[in-house]
């Protein structure tokens, strides 16, 4: 009995997994009118999108003239106890079908990787997770091509572990490919896309004033750690923070690749056709829910932590959030990953990012009675309340902005460069990378206790400068170690090997705050 065997890929979480397409073919059913019949049945836990494949699949076929098969079919989807959902498995089945009926080559169709959806006239569609379905047939060692839709190539070649990608815009143009088996597959090149840079990037040159914040960014950005600006409105912190990307080091292969992914299987990589090249941003707004910003659902899926994994995530009017959303990033701040259980499976999102968050000091927000602030301090109070304690712990740099004067409103920007502050954070990151060799941190906000203590040493002066400081602001022992860490990437900046004791000043002045006095 010929059967049509092809492979395809289910997504988890941000996972694929490998899922042979079984067709087979079987005798005429006859209908109630005297004539046969075609019955499909699609087996192998189906979502509905799955199930309606059967209707877009008969079309595509008979658009493209090769006719829908008679008698009963039955569509495996193996493994049968893995759930499969969209709309990619149409392309697998209908040329399953075509090979159970003997018109393509069984032999080439079983050594092939297939996804795709079907439009009614056989044109094929792009879909989500190309990327990871891609990197994960490709290391299958009996496929020897991969057939994805045309704007799904470039992250699925750049992906791949071997050049075995092939662009197909139409059924005929499958079938014509596994038939003659011939056809080249697309060449991607990545160290193309790393010598890729933004264009139009917000600039730091476009801001005026705010020395300080600028310089508070510069750390942020050179040591990978958490920073929130407090301020009135319009004094420029949301300016500043569309700005912090653009002086982040450039994403490494390995750091394109894993944001890459997450984007795909959401489906966002499918309007460009191309993975991404530079560090995201993202922006969620403070109605956020909280399966929004950290994932989940009834299949869980990445939220907004995860698609600013290796970039920034900037949460304005952060009181505004709703509590149990902020309280929800105490893990991934620490771990820089999420896991996400629901009653359908479990998964662990990488979350990885650099927050920068946004407040205004009171209600009002004017916060001084000279610019007109009539907040009591009770109603001060009761805003400052809505962030937690943990949270505010878990930021390392906590920056004031004031208000420009007349004068600094008048002048033109005279602000330095975004690329010649990020020199300078390159620098510092290498000074890191070289210290960290071999321990799988990046930078010094992810450093370790033991690391501390190694690379962290003060002097007797030092010492008693961070004590005090303890004293008089209460400091928990994390945000002594986020100060140690601080510390050590303002030296970095500096290029010294040691903390000196105006490094950890300027550290300890990046902590103060209204909030923390």
């Amino acid at each position: 009995m010929p059967i049509g065997r092809t492979f395809s890929a289910a997504l988890s979480g941000i996972d694929a997994h490998l899922v042979e397409i079984e067709v087979n073919i079987s005798g005429k059913s006859a209908s109630p009118a005297g004539g046969a019949e075609s019955i499909v049945s699609i087996v192998g836990l189906p979502d509905a999108a799955i199930r309606e494949s059967r209707d877009r699949v008969r079309s595509a076929l008979e658009s493209a003239g090769f006719g829908y098969p008679k008698g009963t079919t039955i569509v495996n989807l193996a493994p049968a106890d893995l759930r499969k959902e969209g709309a990619g498995f149409d392309l697998g089945i209908a040329l399953g079908m075509l090979a159970a009926s003997g018109m393509i080559s069984r032999e080439n169709l079983a050594s092939a990787g297939v996804i795709g959806e079907l439009s009614l006239n056989g044109e094929i569609r792009p879909v989500r997770g190309a990327l990871p379905i891609g990197a994960m047939l490709s290391e299958i060692p009996g496929i020897v091509r991969i057939l994805v839709p045309e704007e799904n190539v470039c992250e699925a070649a750049l992906a791949a572990a071997r050049p075995i990608v092939y662009p197909v815009k139409h059924l005929a143009d499958a079938v014509r490919l596994l038939n003659e088996n011939a056809g080249t597959p697309y060449h991607a090149s990545l160290p193309e896309y790393l010598a890729r840079t933004a264009a139009n990037a917000p600039d730091f040159a476009d801001v005026k004033g705010q020395v300080r914040a600028k310089r508070a960014l510069e750390i942020a950005a050179a040591g990978g750690h958490h920073i929130l600006m407090i301020g009135s409105p319009g004094c420029g912190k949301t300016m500043l923070a569309t700005r912090l990307p653009g002086i982040l080091p450039p994403m490494t292969r390995q750091e394109m690749l894993e944001t890459s992914r997450i984007h795909s299987v959401l489906g966002l990589l499918s309007g460009s056709g191309k993975i991404m090249n530079s560090r995201p941003f993202r922006s969620p707004h403070h109605t956020a829910s909280d399966i929004g910003i950290i994932g989940g659902g009834r299949d869980p899926r990445p939220g907004e932590i995860s698609l600013a994994h290796n970039g920034v995530l900037f949460l304005d009017e952060l009181p505004e959030f709703k509590r149990n959303v902020l309280e929800v990033l105490r893990q991934p701040l620490e771990s820089g990953s999420i896991a996400v259980s629901r009653a359908a499976g479990s998964c662990v999102f990488p979350a990885r990012f650099m927050l920068c968050a946004a407040m205004n000091p009171c209600p009002c927000g004017r916060g001084e009675p000279e610019l007109g602030c009539t907040c009591s301090i009770m109603e001060r109070q009761r805003y400052l309340k809505k962030i937690s304690g943990p949270i505010l712990d878990r930021i390392d740099l906590h920056i004031e902005l004031r208000q420009l004067s007349p004068d600094e409103l008048l002048r033109a920007p005279d602000g330095e460069p975004s690329e010649a502050i990020r020199r300078r954070v390159i620098a510092a990151r290498a000074w890191q990378q070289a210290r960290l060799s071999g321990s799988g941190i990046l930078c010094n906000a992810q450093m370790t206790g033991r690391q501390l203590q190694k690379f962290c040493r003060l002097s007797p002066a030092g010492e008693s400068l961070l004590r005090q400081a303890v004293v008089r602001f209460k400091l928990s022992p994390r945000a002594y170690d986020r100060i140690l860490k601080v510390a050590r990437t303002i030296a970095d900046l500096a290029g010294s090997e040691r903390i000196e004791d105006r490094h950890l000043m300027e550290a300890v002045s990046c902590r103060k705050s209204g909030l923390d006095a």
